[in-house]
This record gives structure tokens, C-alpha cells and sequence, in this order.
């Protein structure tokens, strides 16, 4: 029976909002990933059948198939293919999906699905910036749900509907920073940070985001930044960011053809849809899917990483599946590390691989909110 199997997992340090990664190109920054999965394997890059690419704002140097410019960027030969795909801040979970249907199909044997993104220099809107060449929501979404679409109005919706208190939302923000914080003290995230240059030749090799000293107390000073008396701020939403992340796939025989020893391999992957107006609770029907197929409950799992596009989602998911928190995000998450939102879903799934490896997890799951009322969810088996 064919398989997906991880077999390395690699991503850049995450730069903060115009910091040391801003001025790569994207595909320059991309093939950085794609060369430490050659480089770390010894694998030859013609083995591999297709790259799967995730990236959420195609324009400017991320626009015409970002993926294949990343191949060539990397000196891959010509023969490798690739595609870019977008669904939304779940792209490259999305990509790890796709490489793995293709490898239990038997389309591929040896797959690559990562992503990428640079929102400090591709910013918000910048696909839609024309107005003269129309609007992604049509007249008739618009006229069957009466208002516009807001991931940080649905965040503070969603701290509404599950009753989280402001205190809650920052104690949970405080806290990725200190496990980040830990994490990067301690070395867990040494082994899958590929370090690249940064703008001034400097060597990168951390995460940016972090912020030292985050106490409850200091976020409690933020303002609102969606809605006037609301819950939602900068201190407790994901960070803009830039990096990539990509893994290396194939199936278990060929792994064992190529001489090279699986980490985990794809046990389950679901894709769910919910209220695009609440737009950020998909990963709950997605989590609950993957937890009916795989025959596992919620117990059995030993790390998840839930995207913190917003404390009031993982808080929520929290709530909802009764997971364990101590488990969830245990080394930091996107309020303090950031969302590079064609990349993020490829960065949770690394850390995830890396953290099941190193602490003997035999479960992880991952899941992830997406624009438009999307999420994803993934189970991974440690092998």
C-alpha cells in the first residue's frame, strides 16, 4: 500500500514587518528551502516529480507561479515542475495535502510542497489594488450575506460567541512569547531553522517576532484595531512576516530506495468549510473530520499546532475539541513567531515534525483558519 511520508522539514527564520528578510525576492528566499532539503538529504533535485507551493498574495514578484520561479532560482534542472496554490493562510498545508494525495495515487514517488510569502513587501490588497479590474466579492455574495468579509471583525465575533474575555485573549497572547522565548533559549528550534542573509549581509538564523517581557499588563494598554470598545489588537493577532518553509515527501518504499529515514508520516488530512462571515472557525469541523476518519480522539494526540491568527481562534478551538492547552503551541505560535501567510501552513507542520521527533510524540495534529471560512487539519504519525 503506497504512503506520504515526511523526510525532512526545513524553514527560514521568520523576519518581522520590514525587518532582516523584506528585501529578498520570493522566489530567491524560497529556493534557500529548497536547496537545504537537497543539501540536508542527498537527494539529487531530478528526483523530484513536482513542487507544490503555497502563497496567498500573487502579485509583484510573487505573481507567475512563484513555485516554478523557486525551482529555477534554486538551479534545479529544468525538468522539475512545480504550481502555486492559494487557499489562503492554509496554502501550504493545503500543498502538503496535495503532494500527498499525489504520492498514495502513485503520480509522484518524491514530492516537495512548502510556500511562501513577503508581506512587508507585498502588502494587504496589493492583488486586488485595482479597482478598474473588479472585486473578488461579487454582487451576489454580497447581496446573500449583507455585509463585507473581515478576518479581524470575525476574530472579534468569535470572542463574542465563545464568551473569551480581553484578559484571556492577552494571557494566551503572553504566553506564545514566553514559549517561544523558551524555545529558542533551549535550541528546540535549532535543528529546523535554515539560516539566510539579511539585508545588511548579516547572518539570520531567529525568529523576529519575539518580544521579550510581554506581560498581560502592557498589552492591556493596546486600542482596538477592528472594532471601537472591541477585544482584537496588535498584541493578540499574528504578526505580518516574511519567510518560507518547505518539506520533502515521497512515499516509505522509496525513501528506503533512496537510503533515507522517515520522520512521521501523513495519517489523515481534511479540508472543512464554515460561516465565511465568522471566516476563522473552519479549523473546528476540520479538526473533528480528521479526528472521525483517523479513528482518534482528541486524547491521543500528544502536540498540535493551531494557527494564532488571532488568540480568540485557538482559544476557541480550545473550547470547542476540550484539548489539552498545555499541548497546544508548546513552543510559541503565530502571535509571537508570525504568519507569513503563503509559508505558515508548511512553518506549523516543520515545527510540529521537528517537536514530535524530539519528544517522542507518536500523534500531532495540525489545523489551521483560512480566509474565506476554510481550514485545514493534519494528523502526522511519528515513524
Amino acid at each position: 500500500m503506497r504512503d506520504a511520508v515526511i523526510v525532512e522539514a526545513v524553514r527560514t527564520p521568520i523576519g518581522k514587518r520590514n525587518g532582516s528578510l523584506a528585501s529578498w525576492h520570493s522566489a530567491d528566499l524560497s529556493a534557500q528551502v529548497l536547496s537545504a532539503l537537497t543539501d540536508r538529504t542527498g537527494i539529487a533535485p531530478e528526483q523530484v516529480d513536482d513542487v507544490i507551493w503555497g502563497c496567498v498574495r500573487q502579485s509583484g514578484h510573487q505573481a507567475n507561479n512563484v513555485g516554478r520561479n523557486a525551482v529555477l532560482a534554486a538551479g534545479w534542472p529544468e525538468s522539475v515542475p512545480a504550481t502555486t496554490i492559494d487557499r489562503q493562510c492554509g496554502s501550504s498545508q493545503q500543498s502538503v495535502h496535495f503532494a500527498a494525495a499525489g504520492l498514495i495515487a502513485g503520480q509522484y514517488d518524491v514530492a516537495v510542497a512548502g510556500g511562501v510569502e513577503i508581506m512587508s513587501s507585498i502588502p494587504a490588497g496589493a492583488a486586488i489594488a485595482n479597482p478598474d479590474l473588479g472585486h473578488p466579492t461579487s454582487v451576489s455574495i454580497r447581496h446573500r450575506y449583507g455585509v463585507d468579509f473581515n478576518q479581524g471583525v470575525g476574530a472579534e465575533k468569535i470572542a463574542e460567541k465563545w464568551g473569551i474575555s480581553r484578559s484571556q485573549l492577552d494571557e494566551f497572547s503572553a504566553r506564545s512569547h514566553e514559549r517561544l522565548a523558551a524555545a529558542i533559549d533551549s535550541g528546540a528550534l535549532k535543528r529546523q531553522i535554515v539560516p539566510v542573509a539579511g539585508a545588511e549581509g548579516q547572518l539570520v538564523d531567529t525568529d523576529e517576532g519575539l518580544r521579550r517581557g510581554t506581560t498581560v499588563d502592557k498589552l492591556a494598554n493596546l486600542k482596538p484595531a477592528f472594532v471601537e470598545g472591541g477585544q482584537i489588537h496588535a498584541g493578540n493577532s499574528s504578526q505580518i512576516s516574511d519567510g518560507a518553509s518547505a518539506l520533502l515527501m515521497m512515499t516509505s518504499e522509496k525513501a528506503a530506495e533512496l537510503g533515507l529515514e522517515p520522520i512521521a508520516r501523513v495519517h489523515t488530512a481534511t479540508v472543512a468549510g464554515d460561516d465565511p462571515v465568522l471566516m476563522l472557525t473552519a479549523l473546528i469541523p476540520a479538526t473533528v473530520k480528521a479526528l472521525q476518519r483517523s479513528g482518534l480522539s482528541i486524547d491521543d494526540i500528544g502536540a498540535f499546532e493551531v494557527n494564532e491568527a488571532f488568540a480568540s481562534v485557538p482559544l476557541a478551538w480550545i473550547s470547542e475539541m476540550g484539548a489539552d492547552p498545555e499541548r497546544v503551541n508548546p513552543n510559541g505560535g503565530a502571535i509571537a513567531i508570525g504568519h507569513p501567510l503563503g509559508a505558515s501552513g508548511a512553518r506549523l507542520m516543520t515545527t510540529l515534525v521537528h517537536h514530535m521527533r524530539d519528544q517522542n510524540i507518536r500523534y500531532g495534529l495540525q489545523t489551521m483558519c483560512e480566509g474565506g471560512g476554510l481550514g485545514n487539519a493534519t494528523i502526522l504519525e511519528l515513524l
